[in-house]
């Protein structure tokens, strides 16, 4: 019986350490192994729950994660050994609540990187007991151990940051080759927000052309361009179209340097991922790195800082946009587009609902430089198609209209959904299903108080979904918003409540390593 007890208590810590270990390496791989995350991530799922004052279930002032912390130091400084181990092994087995080991939206894949870097983090692990068990601490070590998987999950994604590299280092020197081998035409483009919807236009200006190949999805970053060039650039490619994202100063720069671009488009500069680059100063300077050896940049002329980067430019400069001053000019009239070039005659398209006016000018611009003609490239307008997830307009089969904007957003494209959505022929209710916008460092709170109060501004209904951005929605729209735990739950209540005459926006979706 004297061995049983400790036997057993070794075992539920295993077990706890190893529930530990399988939470938050989701939520590292979720946020492409930067070991960052895993502390942001931390605050968020130990901060309190916010539900609406006129909810009937009312929010958690502290959560159970901060509740067993608590317990855990006080039982440490009192040097109550068994409590600490208890309330360790119960924070590992079921905190933080919510964040679950099989994942609903982004289950755990067992790569090889994921499998290092567990190995790695079992590893210091193991040092943590074993230097416990040496100081005669052991069972403190033990319970240590649980509460430190987030911090040895950083260490060892920073530790094998050089190996990972010299990895990553062979897919790029085997897409370069290839780049080098097929010789395509190279139109690379970037920006804040708009650049897949705008890569996903150019492919549909050009595949008439046929031999063009672009990234697949979102696949924008070292990893996923080296992946797409080795996978499917093939004999005969004539123009290759890149998408290129950054987390930061350097990323762009260091793509470009082997995909490089004859052509740049640069679609937007706004707070996302400012979180992480910390200023729009910031942000710009990285998304410029693109321009560096392109013989044509494309800029969004709309855009207040990008109107201003001709005069820093020494390559060719083609602008785009919806205004008057510009290059290639598209601009909305009614139901239609109105395409207007330098030296051409004005024509004019069907405007497909949905797509942003701007990012389709960007494209345009693009197709002229790749040989379409003035007027091939106005005709080809007609075979732009939405963008799966980024404010397609459909029916369900209750009747509702429904706006599916749920791929991602920001304040410029929240705002275009929300006018889409007033604008829709509807006689009925509208509503807005959202977890709000994310990754805007200090200005998320008032981004998403701000979005609230343009939902109730435009007689809509808000239902904030999940914890993230919760205080700041609920704060913004005031009372009648309501409060839910997953997007699962908004979709039965609107298949509820909402008729034929009603319509929905669906703005973001969040996967579910977010609160």
């Amino acid at each position: 019986m004297r061995l049983a007890v400790p036997f057993l208590g070794a075992l539920a810590a295993l077990a706890a350490w190893a529930a530990q270990m399988v939470r938050w390496l989701r939520v590292l791989q979720r946020e492409h192994y930067e070991a960052a995350a895993l502390r942001r991530f931390l605050g968020r799922w130990s901060a309190p729950e916010v539900r609406p004052a006129s909810s009937k279930v009312s929010g958690r002032p502290v959560t159970p994660s901060l509740v067993l912390f608590v317990v855990f130091v006080i039982t440490l400084i009192a040097g109550t050994l068994p409590l600490a181990v208890l309330a360790s092994v119960l924070y590992g087995l079921t905190c933080p609540w919510g964040l679950t080991m099989k994942g609903r939206t982004s289950p755990l894949v067992w790569t090889r990187r994921l499998m290092r870097v567990a190995a790695t983090a079992t590893v210091l692990s193991a040092l943590v007991v074993v230097l416990g068990a040496g100081a005669q601490r052991r069972w403190w070590g033990v319970a240590l151990t649980i509460w430190l998987v987030p911090l040895t999950l950083d260490l060892a994604a920073r530790l094998l940051t050089p190996l990972e590299n010299s990895q990553a280092g062979r897919f790029v020197e085997r897409a370069r080759r290839r780049l080098d081998q097929v010789h395509p035409r190279v139109v690379a483009i970037t920006g804040s927000y708009g650049k897949t919807s705008t890569k996903n236009h150019l492919y549909d200006l050009l595949a008439p052309d046929g031999a063009v190949v672009a990234t697949p999805k979102s696949f924008n970053n070292r990893a996923g361009l080296s992946r797409a060039i080795n996978e499917n650039l093939v004999d005969g490619t004539r123009v290759f179209i890149a998408e290129m994202g950054t987390y930061g100063p350097g990323e762009i720069a260091a793509l470009s340097s082997w995909c490089v671009p004859e052509v740049a488009v640069i679609t937007a500069i706004g707070p996302v991922h400012l979180e992480r680059m910390g200023s729009l100063d910031v942000i710009e300077r990285a998304k410029f790195e693109i321009t560096a050896g392109a013989s044509v940049v494309i800029i969004n002329a709309d855009d207040p800082r990008l109107a201003r980067w001709p005069t820093r430019l020494s390559a060719r400069v083609v602008r785009a946009g919806t205004g008057d001053d510009v290059d290639v000019q598209l601009r909305d009239d009614g139901d239609e587009w109105v395409l207007r070039l330098a030296g051409k005659s004005e024509q004019r398209a069907p405007r497909i609902a949905g797509l942003n006016t701007t990012n389709v000018a960007c494209a345009v611009a693009a197709a002229l430089e790749m040989g379409v003609s003035a007027d091939e490239v106005g005709a080809r307008l007609r075979r732009l198609r939405p963008v799966d997830n980024r404010a397609v307009v459909a029916r369900a089969a209750s009747g509702v209209t429904v706006i599916d904007d749920t791929f991602n957003a920001n304040p410029a494209s929240a705002l275009a959904a929300l006018n889409l959505l007033a604008d829709l022929p509807v006689t009925g209710r509208r509503w807005v299903i959202t977890p709000g916008l994310i990754e805007l460092g200090a200005e998320q709170y008032r981004e998403n108080a701000a979005l609230a109060r343009r939902v109730r501004e435009r007689g809509a209904h808000l239902v904030c979904v999940g914890r993230t951005n919760a205080r700041a929605l609920l704060a913004g729209y005031g009372e009648g918003a309501v409060r839910v735990d997953t997007r699962d739950e908004a979709v039965a209540r609107v298949r509820a409540e909402l008729g034929e005459t009603d319509a929905v926006l669906y703005l973001n979706d969040l996967p579910d390593h977010y609160p």
